[in-house]
């Protein structure tokens, strides 16, 4: 299982505060830093906007996946976040994103980086696991459907 371990349930967030794609980087970037105090909040936050001003990650209904390369990281590590208001993410269905998946890579890991984006897009891709995804009221939740449907890819 590869979510699971990039996404764990300390970086999951039900009802996020932020309405604006800015706003939103710099709540989820605080949460990644409370988990990875290593993690430089300036660094990530700007090149996630670098990223997102190449092209926007808000690329499936509803769901996001904005990803960037930090050095202050050794690792990959991601974190999630929970709309039910939804956000302003320049998507390119141009709606509300409701579902966001953070990703923040070490420099030199773009195989993990893309395996895990891989992986993500097929748990994605499946039908109902937005809205499954969208109905969770815990983070516990989101990391069983994750694990559900990640272990059922596989099959």
């Amino acid at each position: 299982m590869v979510l699971d371990r990039v996404f764990p349930k300390e970086t999951i967030v039900i009802g996020l505060e932020s309405t604006e794609k800015d706003e939103l980087f710099e709540e989820l970037v605080e949460v990644l830093h409370a988990a990875h105090p290593e993690l430089v909040r300036e660094e990530a936050v700007s090149a996630l906007l670098a990223r997102e001003q190449k092209m926007t990650t808000g690329i499936l209904p509803s769901v996001a996946v904005p990803h960037a390369v930090c050095p202050s990281l050794q690792e990959t590590v991601g974190a999630i976040g929970i709309s039910r208001s939804g956000i302003d993410f320049d998507s390119l269905d141009k709606k509300p994103v409701h579902i966001v998946f953070m990703l923040l890579a070490a420099p030199g890991q773009t195989g993990k980086h893309v395996q895990i984006l891989k992986t993500l897009s097929a748990v994605l891709e499946k039908p109902d696991t937005v809205e499954r995804l969208l109905q969770c009221t815990s983070a516990s939740d989101v990391h069983t459907v994750l694990r559900s449907e990640e272990s059922a890819i596989g099959k």
